[in-house]
């Protein structure tokens, strides 16, 4: 009995993932309706995009702090400040906004050890200092110049705003040294016995932390895990570390967080922007003698749950990828992982 009910257990899944998906790809429509009722892939992500949505957007109307909200308008309203011509008013449909956000999060205390506060404070005040004639404008530099004139003013010794690169800041790293370090770094899998130190990651966390991003949002966070117990839970989690998971000394989870964006239009930039910053990171190992390997997070209900109650996440966070990080063992070898054809990769126009 139990051999028959696996056997037709079997066959109605084939016949849901292989055969009846083609009946439901005539439009957009046919395809949720498909994924309503004979498919639960997507639900875990609607729920977090959903959670975190409704999060921004209660922090925005009723809070008015969304830190999200003011790291994304500072940087559109830092765009205007370099744009050629520069327009002497703008911005005027989200400066109030902008304040709003400002006004409730603004810290100056934490301007010592977190540099995105000074940039806050200097782009706003180089945009009402350059700002045309406007009544709404007027309203709030007043808004804002009384809420920082009630913490001590400071002397500003160089401004975080657009400014010119100079030649001299040119690192001096030549595209063949460059392309060395992209050939030379492979994912590692053999790793030596050696404690890997957190100053030295929190280095090359530095380095991924000036990727670019959608709005400088930067809408993800790395959960280092170099605690034993906890290590041997989350290394076993990811699908893809057998045979060399139990030589792993630190995993980093990188958790992308959902509630930096008002809209279903921006979901998937938690990917986008992770994945820019995360090959910045592999890189930045390398010049630091500690090799890595970035390990696949499949959306799988079950181990998604698991890392989730491990890391203690909320409902709008998820889970990016996995990354082994460690000292390279030079005895280990590595995949030659040959790349595809640099014209079958690339086209012009």
């Amino acid at each position: 009995m139990i051999r028959y009910f696996n056997k037709a257990n079997g066959l109605f899944r084939a016949f849901k993932d292989r055969i009846l998906p083609r009946y439901f790809i005539a439009s957009p429509f046919f395809s949720s309706l498909y994924y309503i009722f004979f498919s639960n892939d997507f639900r875990r992500e609607q729920h977090a995009v959903l959670q975190g949505k409704v999060l921004h957007l209660k922090e925005l109307k009723y809070n008015k702090s969304n830190v999200y909200t003011l790291i994304r308008n500072t940087h559109r309203i830092e765009k205007g400040l370099l744009m050629r011509p520069r327009r002497p008013v703008y911005a005027l449909d989200f400066i109030t906004e902008t304040v709003d956000a400002f006004v409730n999060i603004w810290d100056q205390k934490k301007m010592s050890d977190d540099l995105q506060y000074k940039w806050f404070h200097d782009v706003l005040s180089e945009y009402f200092a350059t700002s045309g004639e406007n009544a709404i404008v007027e309203r709030e530099k007043k808004r804002f110049f009384n809420k920082i004139k009630e913490t001590n003013s400071y002397r500003i010794i160089k401004k975080s705003i657009p400014y010119e690169r100079a030649k001299a800041d040119i690192p001096q790293i030549s595209y063949e040294e460059f392309y060395k370090l992209t050939r030379y770094r492979r994912s590692v899998r053999w790793f030596l016995d050696k404690k890997v130190p957190r100053n030295i990651v929190d280095k090359a966390i530095l380095a991924a932390n000036q990727s670019p991003t959608a709005c400088n949002r930067q809408p993800f966070e790395y959960r280092v895990i170099d605690d034993p117990e906890l290590l041997k839970v989350v290394a076993n989690l990811p699908m893809g570390v057998k045979g060399y998971v139990e030589g792993i000394p630190m995993m980093i989870v990188v958790v992308g967080n959902l509630d930096a964006y008002f809209d279903e239009r921006d979901r998937h930039l938690i990917y986008i922007d992770a994945s820019l910053a995360n090959m910045t990171l592999m890189l930045a190992l390398e010049t630091l003698s500690l090799g890595s390997c970035p390990i696949n997070w499949p959306d799988i209900e079950e181990l998604e749950v698991k890392m989730d109650k491990v890391l203690k996440l909320e409902k709008h966070q998820r889970a990016v990828m996995c990354m082994a990080v460690g000292y390279p063992d030079p005895s280990g070898k590595v995949a030659y992982s040959e790349k595809k054809n640099l014209n079958t990769i690339r086209k012009y126009n």
